[in-house]
Protein backbone atom coordinates (compact mmCIF):
# COMPACT_ATOMS: atom_id res chain seq x y z
CA UNK A 1 0.00 0.00 0.00
CA UNK A 2 1.44 3.32 -0.67
CA UNK A 3 1.65 6.18 1.40
CA UNK A 4 -0.91 8.36 -0.19
CA UNK A 5 -3.50 5.86 0.07
CA UNK A 6 -2.87 4.65 3.95
CA UNK A 7 -3.28 8.43 4.79
CA UNK A 8 -6.30 8.76 2.89
CA UNK A 9 -7.78 5.87 4.46
CA UNK A 10 -6.67 6.73 7.90
CA UNK A 11 -8.21 10.38 7.44
CA UNK A 12 -11.59 8.68 6.32
CA UNK A 13 -11.59 5.85 9.19
CA UNK A 14 -11.27 9.07 11.83
CA UNK A 15 -14.15 10.44 10.32
CA UNK A 16 -16.42 7.70 11.51
CA UNK A 17 -18.43 7.58 14.07
CA UNK A 18 -16.84 5.83 17.08
CA UNK A 19 -19.19 3.14 16.36
CA UNK A 20 -18.27 2.32 12.70
CA UNK A 21 -14.85 3.21 13.99
CA UNK A 22 -15.24 -0.24 16.45
CA UNK A 23 -16.84 -2.33 13.63
CA UNK A 24 -14.23 -1.41 11.66
CA UNK A 25 -11.18 -2.06 14.29
CA UNK A 26 -13.26 -5.55 14.34
CA UNK A 27 -12.97 -6.22 11.18
CA UNK A 28 -9.28 -5.15 10.83
CA UNK A 29 -8.65 -7.48 13.80
CA UNK A 30 -10.19 -10.82 12.42
CA UNK A 31 -8.55 -10.01 8.75
CA UNK A 32 -4.93 -10.18 11.03
CA UNK A 33 -5.79 -13.48 12.65
CA UNK A 34 -6.44 -14.64 9.68
CA UNK A 35 -3.34 -13.69 8.73
CA UNK A 36 -0.27 -16.30 8.49
CA UNK A 37 2.17 -13.74 10.59
CA UNK A 38 -1.61 -13.33 13.16
CA UNK A 39 -2.01 -17.65 13.20
CA UNK A 40 1.47 -17.83 14.44
CA UNK A 41 1.58 -15.28 16.89
CA UNK A 42 -1.39 -16.99 18.35
CA UNK A 43 0.38 -20.54 18.18
CA UNK A 44 3.46 -19.22 20.07
CA UNK A 45 1.37 -17.62 22.94
CA UNK A 46 -0.61 -20.22 23.19
CA UNK A 47 2.41 -22.71 23.04
CA UNK A 48 3.82 -20.68 25.98
CA UNK A 49 0.98 -20.33 27.94
CA UNK A 50 0.96 -24.12 27.89
CA UNK A 51 4.68 -24.62 29.20
CA UNK A 52 3.27 -22.41 31.94
CA UNK A 53 4.42 -18.81 30.89
CA UNK A 54 1.46 -17.01 31.53
CA UNK A 55 1.02 -13.27 31.66
CA UNK A 56 -1.32 -10.89 32.45
CA UNK A 57 -4.52 -9.93 30.39
CA UNK A 58 -3.01 -5.78 30.13
CA UNK A 59 -0.03 -7.74 28.74
CA UNK A 60 -1.81 -10.23 26.21
CA UNK A 61 -3.19 -7.45 24.78
CA UNK A 62 -0.75 -4.77 24.26
CA UNK A 63 1.65 -7.95 22.51
CA UNK A 64 -1.32 -8.80 20.22
CA UNK A 65 -1.79 -4.90 19.26
CA UNK A 66 -4.88 -4.62 20.70
CA UNK A 67 -3.68 -1.15 22.48
CA UNK A 68 -5.88 -1.67 25.70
Amino acid sequence: MTAPIELDLKQRLARLSERDQRAMSAYLLRLKHQSKSGRQDISKLMQEMDAGEKIGLTQLATDLGHGC
